[in-house]
Order: structure tokens, then sequence, then C-alpha cells
């Protein structure tokens, strides 16, 4: 193939950018053409979408995906959808391969009774919203006073911590407006986060656990009960230290006396949900207080817990969705594949299409760990090269005559740029009690579009 190989990739959040990265700097001895596709007019994905606005160290990762994205060797071309503005037909006219990084951005489901009376959410959409995602609600109905938030992972952190704490500590964060106005209007008292098993067995990080100490006029408060722990528990608390720097800091916290701060966070242990109750909309949840058996497994103690909430976020994990014209994983939420070489109904390698990512293993690990599934499936890549099918028009023109042709809005880089300093100069202009604010993250869609296209931008709302 004497011409650049040419590879669509398509999600742009870190799994998309790792691919890219790893594919332009592979050994090899013909050149690569990459264009970057994403459904959203901006890149970064779960990074720009899905995680807490009062992370500040996500920026270190914001700013490795900008260096290798302004480089200039991968193209990015946003406001795109798969399987609405083009479809498989598309990408395999235009390019030899394509490699879906689309991840897993819906809610696990909770097959409890109950889970959906009015009141209860989905983490996911939840994040959503206080992230300012373009294709959901600007309004979120924060009308409880007590609120139960059901997982024992680093979203059920986030959106428990910012649901308990003060909006105003987070002005100097990226969060929308609209959001900081409905957290202010928020009655919340007291958040409650249960998990199924023990201190021990807990999905957070330490410095996610750690954040919780630092938030202002709220008390952490924890039962004495769930620390008596089981064998297995001790050896892992002896064998692990992530797992025993987070047990010190919950036992540290378990000293702590309460200061009658305005607002409470309880972390509950041992705690299955059995069933939301509630004459119409949610009143309560109860649950199965749980042990480990003689054997080792989790199981039931018999004494059942309820705990009067108005309102129940379920953080039980992430789920993939279907990709039109691939086969689709509906019990683990992945496209079936071997490596990221992606499967047809026959379990067999389908020439020239791949997977990366949480759609490629699921929605489990760190961001770091993308890199990892990004090596793997450009190496199968690599490895297909030769026998990939050509595409029919490989220029690099040929997808934009076809995208303006149907008359999609795509977004760039440069319009990208664009849109970064629009939200920093909003920021920079806010002035409220001397708080500094990096920027004021734009949320419609069709204003986000207009900037980035460099239009005549619209008043914000």
């Amino acid at each position: 193939m004497s011409r650049p190989l040419r590879v669509a990739i398509i999600g742009a959040g870190p799994a998309g950018v790792y691919a890219a990265d790893i594919l332009t700097k592979a050994e090899r001895d013909f050149e690569v053409s990459i264009d970057l596709f994403e459904q959203h007019p901006a890149p970064y994905g779960l990074i720009r979408y899905g995680v807490a606005p009062d992370h500040p160290r996500i920026k270190g990762i914001v700013n490795a995906l900008h260096k290798v994205m302004d480089r200039g060797d991968i193209r990015f071309l946003g406001n795109v959808t798969y399987g609405k503005d083009l479809t498989l037909s598309d990408f395999r006219h235009f390019y030899d391969a394509i490699i879906f990084s689309t991840g897993a951005v819906r809610d696990a489901d909770l097959n409890i009774p109950g889970i959906d009376k009015p009141g209860s959410f989905g983490a996911a959409d939840f994040v959503s919203w206080y992230d300012g995602h373009p294709d959901v609600s600007r309004e979120w109905p924060l009308e409880a006073k007590e609120i139960a938030v059901i997982g024992n992972g680093n979203v059920a952190l986030d959106v428990s911590r910012v649901l308990s704490k003060h909006p105003e500590d987070m002005l100097s964060t990226e969060i929308p407006d609209n959001v900081y106005s409905e957290l202010k209007r928020s009655p919340v008292t007291d958040v409650h986060v249960f998990g199924r098993r023990g201190p021990a067995q807990v999905k957070f990080t330490p410095l996610e656990l750690r954040e919780l100490g630092h938030v202002k006029d709220v008390d952490i408060i924890i039962d004495p009960e769930d620390f008596d722990f089981d064998e297995e528990s001790m050896k892992q608390i002896s064998s692990n230290n992530q797992t025993k720097n987070m047990v010190k800091t919950l036992q540290n916290w378990l000293l702590e006396e309460p200061t009658d701060a305005s607002r409470r966070l309880h972390l509950h242990f041992w705690h299955q949900p059995k069933e939301i109750y509630g004459d119409g909309a949610v009143e309560g949840i109860r649950f199965d207080r749980t042990a480990v058996d003689d054997e080792g497994r989790l199981a039931p103690t018999g004494e059942v817990l309820d705990y009067p909430v108005q309102a129940v976020y379920r953080a039980v994990g992430y789920f993939g969705s279907a990709l039109e014209e691939i086969e689709f994983d509906h019990k683990r939420g992945v496209i079936p594949n071997e490596g990221g070489r992606v499967l047809n109904v026959h379990e067999e390698p389908v020439p020239g299409v791949f997977a990366t990512g949480w759609i490629k293993r699921g929605p489990t690990g760190l961001i770091g760990h993308t890199k990892g599934d990004a090596l793997e499936t450009i190496g199968f890549l690599l490895e297909d090269r030769l026998t990939l099918p050509p595409a029919a028009e490989p220029g690099e023109d040929s997808i934009i005559e076809l995208l303006e042709e149907r008359g999609i809005e795509y977004t760039t880089w440069e319009g990208w740029l664009k849109l970064d300093a629009h939200e920093m100069s909003l920021g920079a202009s806010y002035d409220s009690n001397g708080v500094e604010r990096e920027r004021i993250k734009v949320v419609p869609r069709e204003e986000m579009v207009t900037i980035s296209r460099d239009f005549a931008t619209k008043p914000r709302s």
C-alpha cells in the first residue's frame, strides 16, 4: 500500500486518543492518516462529561490528551454521530480500518422493587447533568433532604460529594452556571452511601476517599459496628497497602467528634439493597444486613434495615451501548472481540474493525488502564494491515466532502481551541466575592457548535 493507511477512530475520549497516539508512534515503514470522530462538539469524552468538576488531578489527564491532539498529526471531527450521521458502510468506504472507542456511559441496572419510582435516579444521568452534557435536561429535581447513594466506587463518592458539598465551594471549578444555581436550592441535610461489603472491600481509590475529609461544613458519620473484620478482610488489610490506607482513613473518621455541621455524609457498609418503598414516589429504602459466611461468601444475616429518604441514586457501574451493524454482548455491555478484533455473530473477526477501551473490556479500571487496551488493539491492527479491506475513497478530503454534502455541522480541533478559550474567558470575567473561576462550561450543543465553527455566538442562557 503506497498511500497512507487510513484509520477512523470513533470516540474521542481517553481510549480513542490513546489509540491514535500509539498508532502514530508505532514502529512502521508506512504512513498513517487518522481521523478521530466524536459525537459531541468537544473532545475528551468521559473526562469532560463523566468526572466531577472538583477533581483537580483530572486536569493533568486533560493536559496530556491536549498535547497529543495539538501536535497536528491526528484530525478531530466532532459533532458527528455514528449510526446517524455516518454508517458503518460510510466508514468502510473511506477508511481501511475502524476502531470503536465509544466507552460505557449509561447506568448498569439494579433490579430491585421500586427502582423505577419517581425520585430514583441513575448516577450516570446525574453526572451527565452536573458535568453539563449537551444532550440532557438543564434542570434536576433536587428536592430531597435525605438521600441514599448505592455503590462503593469512585462514582458513588463523586455523586455523594456533589450532593452534600456546598455549591459555593465548587465555584472555582468548571461547574456550569445552571448546575450551580440548582445546587444552591437543594435542601439536602443527609447523604447516605451504602455498600454491600465491608470497609476492606470498597472500590474507592485512596485519593477520592481522602477528598471527603476536606469538604467544608459536612460531618462524616460511620457506624463502629461495620468494622468487625472477618478473617479474609484482615488478610486483605495486611497484604494490600491501598486497602490498609483506606481502612485507616475510615477508622480515623470514626474517632472524630461531629462538629454540628449543616450537612452529614453517612458511610454504611454491609448493606444489600432490597427494596425502594413509598406510596408513589420514593419514601425510603430497605436493606438486608450482610456478613461473610463460613465459606467466605456474602450472605444476608436476617436483619432488615429501613432508611427514610426521598431520593435514591444507584452508582453500581456503567454499561456500554449497542452500536448499529455491530454485534453486541448485552450481558456484559461490550462489543464481542478477541484482543480488540471485533467479532461477528459467528464469533469470527470482522476484517478491518476493532475496539478499545471500556466498549472492548467493560467499565473497569482507571483511565490509565485504557492505554494497555489501546496498545493491544493497535498491535493487532498493524498485524492485520496487509489483509485489511482497502478503502474505496481513501483521500483525506473525501470524508469532509460527504459531511458537508449531508449538512453535518462538524467541529474541528481548531474549533475546540476556540470553544476552550471562550469558556476560559467566561470564567475570567466572572466576579463574585473575589472567587476565581478557571472556566464556565458552555452547555447547549447549538452554542458549542456555533462557537466552534466561528459564527456569531449567541448570548449565554
